[in-house]
């Protein structure tokens, strides 16, 4: 009995501390939507030639990682929907599996355009733009022509966020490499095909 009044004496001494106090409760932290964040994709695929410019059937495994910043322009629609508009950088490291290159390895700039959903779960986005890079050319006919080369892609198709900040997509991915008329002649690669990546925003 005495173990009984002890135990109780001391519950009610505890509620009590914790009335006297001050309460207060503290929302959970509403995490900003990727199109409002930096974010980091990391992207790889398979491109197959499809131009005349080259009578070598280049297949190439694109590699890029890119940087998007937060958004500049935005749209918004009467459904919640957005459009909006950023920049991105990428590096871009290409294994060269077919064909008499091994490697392509350069940066791009380009500008991204993304619509997001209103839930800010499912966007579609398109992005081209270009850069420089290096390649180890050779004296195979219809190859590159030199070893600094320019390079020219576009890209779209659909990510998902698993959460703000981690996301997947995945889409059709063309690129273009050529030495800009350096040498004669100017063997360039006209390259289709896709990409999957993940995407990490901070």
């Amino acid at each position: 009995m005495k173990s009984f009044v002890t135990i109780l004496c001391l519950s009610s001494f505890a509620v009590g501390s914790i009335c006297a106090g001050e309460v207060t409760y503290n929302a959970p932290k509403q995490e900003e939507p990727s199109w409002k964040r930096h974010v980091i994709d990391v992207e790889t695929g398979l491109i197959w030639n499809i131009g005349s410019n080259t009578p070598i059937s280049y297949r190439i495994v694109p590699t890029q990682i890119s940087w998007r910043i937060p958004y500049s322009i935005k749209k918004d629609f009467s459904n919640g929907s957005k459009l909006i508009a950023r920049h991105q950088f990428s590096l871009i490291g290409d294994w060269i599996q077919n064909g008499p290159e091994d490697y392509y390895i350069g940066l791009s700039a380009a500008p991204s355009l993304e619509w997001w959903s209103a839930d800010d779960k499912w966007s579609i986005y398109f992005a081209a733009g270009g850069g420089v890079g290096l390649t180890n050319s050779t004296d195979v006919v219809g190859s590159q022509g030199q070893d600094f080369t320019l390079n020219w892609f576009a890209k779209t198709g659909v990510r998902y966020q698993i959460r703000q900040d981690l996301g997947i997509y995945g889409g059709a991915f063309f690129q273009h490499l050529s030495n800009g008329g350096q040498t004669d002649p100017n063997p360039g690669v006209d390259a289709l095909g896709f990409t999957v990546g993940m995407s990490f925003s901070f």
